[in-house]
């Protein structure tokens, strides 16, 4: 046994190659990001190698002190993670107040997590409590459509929300509560980090306005699942602009029935 076999490393594995089969990781692009349980720390626990330097967050997140996460590694291609875990990812634990980190496991070298690591965190805030601690999976994948939409469509929530959710009949359903549009802003920073968290509060995706997608989710499979999602509406959305525009869609009626059989509460706002 070693940390490559843990459950929680192999699906982290898996979500970042899925990823890139997908086409949404072109050279370093994108990060991903895992909040350990306490039985996943547990069960990692004996790999951890001696503690390393301590590294200033830049902001405090009581609500997430003593917690650990799995990180893609700064400046790591996603297809090189299946192929060496340990050289391109890494686990980070952070401080008894929420306000620095380390690496425990991983990314030899001085390697550090993602220059999105802040972001990251302070949207695992937010959807650590809204959630009542069910989310611990942050994703960002540049989706090729999703980001082509974002140069024709204004830049709002309902005028993304609407078409994603009628040009695929399951969308309703998958993310009720509509997906938050942000604008174009420096990656990496703490005003994308903010703006980010603001809509987390409301939506389990925020659209990154000519970068990409951001999406949350309790478990890899269920994250990845929302992003291929919304990326697959936004594609099939695109093929229909390019055919002339829409002629025939879902129609509200149409959109209230769905959440009326399949028992969700669409936001009203969207509507």
């Amino acid at each position: 046994m070693a940390m490559v076999d843990l459950d929680f490393v192999k699906g982290f594995v898996r979500m970042c190659n899925d990823g890139w089969l997908q086409g949404w990781h072109e050279r370093n692009g994108g990060n991903l990001t895992y909040r350990l349980s306490e039985k996943d720390v547990e069960a990692a626990r004996p790999f951890f190698d001696e503690p390393r330097e301590w590294h200033e967050l830049g902001v405090a997140l009581p609500n997430l002190a003593g917690e650990y996460f799995v990180a893609t590694g700064s400046g790591k291609y996603m297809r090189n993670v299946a192929l060496d875990p340990e050289a391109n990812i890494g686990i980070c634990e952070l401080d008894e107040k929420g306000e620095r980190w380390r690496v425990v496991w991983g990314l030899p070298g001085g390697g550090v997590p993602t220059s999105e690591f802040p972001t990251h965190l302070m949207n695992h805030s937010v959807r650590k409590r809204v959630t009542g601690g069910a989310n611990r999976v942050i994703y960002h994948c540049h989706a090729t459509n999703v980001i082509a939409l974002t140069y024709v469509l204004p830049l709002t929530d309902r005028d993304f929300t609407r078409p994603l959710w009628q040009s695929a009949t399951e969308c309703p359903v998958v993310f009720p509560e509509g997906v938050g549009v942000v604008p174009w802003m420096v990656p990496g920073g703490v005003d994308i980090a903010r703006a980010t968290s603001e809509k987390m509060e409301t939506y389990q995706a925020a659209i990154w306005a000519m970068h990409g997608l951001f999406v949350s989710g309790p478990d890899f499979d269920t994250a990845f699942g929302l992003a291929h999602t919304i990326e697959k509406s936004a594609d099939i959305y695109v093929r229909v602009l390019s055919c002339g525009g829409v002629r025939q869609t879902i129609t509200d009626d149409d959109l209230r029935a769905i959440a009326r059989d399949f028992g969700v509460t669409l936001n009203p706002a969207m509507l």
